[in-house]
């Protein structure tokens, strides 16, 4: 009885070997995720979108994955949604562009992850916010009283754009707004705490990101970074958390940036 055991405990590890190691072009995470692109799939179009460069026919072919993901467009916006692993993972991509010269000004990429009903859930519950946004109008020209109150006027900037912007697509999904809801509830959350203390705007460019509570994901953190012309968000909740300081790869294939 102990070596039939043995040599059941033996096939199985096999077999979760093999599932594991897999092939060259099928790793753990495409395994699981094997219905549908890879989280670099879709945050392509988000990377190789250039700000006051990219044209929509440019970002177009990026953005938009027919057997993965919904269209919506304006004049002025571009989105792609996507849902997979059975309505446990949720991506929308965005793309807004300059109404005069029809160059890319605005880029949003965000990820939401609920606990998925499976072994080995990859990743659990958790929610990724990426922006990118071309500064314009008051944030440049209003003066502050201090480098605290700018951060969080930006803040605000970029809640503000984030809903003008899926504003313009959300008639044609219902996702699209709910999408933005949840981007504008974790941007809301990061507000409070800075309202409370504006102190803590000092560590929003801090590399290790502020610690802000959330009450769906408990745990979030972000970072906001920016220069003369334009500014970065990086926000993770949850379980993307723990990898907030690692560099994302965002090494595509020289062919892949070709085609822009």
């Amino acid at each position: 009885m102990k070596n039939v055991t043995l040599l059941v405990l033996a096939g199985l590890c096999v077999v979760f070997a093999v599932v594991l190691s897999g092939c060259e072009e099928i790793g753990v995470m495409k395994w699981f995720n094997k219905e549908g692109p890879t989280d670099k799939d879709i945050a392509r179009a988000y990377h190789l979108t250039e700000l006051r460069r990219s044209t929509a026919a440019d970002v177009l072919p990026m953005i938009y994955m027919p057997d993965h993901s919904l269209l919506s467009q304006s004049t002025k916006v571009l989105a792609a949604q996507g849902e997979m692993q059975k309505g446990n993972k949720t991506w929308l991509t965005m793309i807004s562009f300059d109404e005069n010269d029809l160059l890319a000004k605005r880029k949003y990429l965000m990820f939401v992850y609920d606990k998925p009903d499976q072994w080995f859930p990859v990743p659990s519950a958790g929610f990724r916010f990426d922006c990118q946004l071309v500064l314009e109008g008051e944030i440049l020209e209003e003066p502050y009283a201090d480098e605290n109150t700018r951060q969080i006027a930006m803040m605000k900037f970029a809640r503000q754009m984030v809903h003008d912007d899926i504003v313009e697509v959300k008639k044609d999904n219902k996702v699209f707004e709910i999408s933005g809801a949840m981007i504008n509830q974790s941007l809301e959350a990061v507000l409070r705490d800075l309202d409370e203390s504006p102190a803590l705007a000092a560590k929003l460019s801090d590399e290790k990101g502020l610690d802000f509570q959330h009450h769906s994901f408990d745990r979030g953190k972000i970072q906001m970074t920016s220069d003369e012309k334009t500014m970065t968000i990086k926000m993770r909740l949850g379980s993307f958390t723990k990898k907030f300081e690692k560099p994302e790869d965002v090494n595509y294939p020289p062919e892949l940036e070709e085609e822009q």
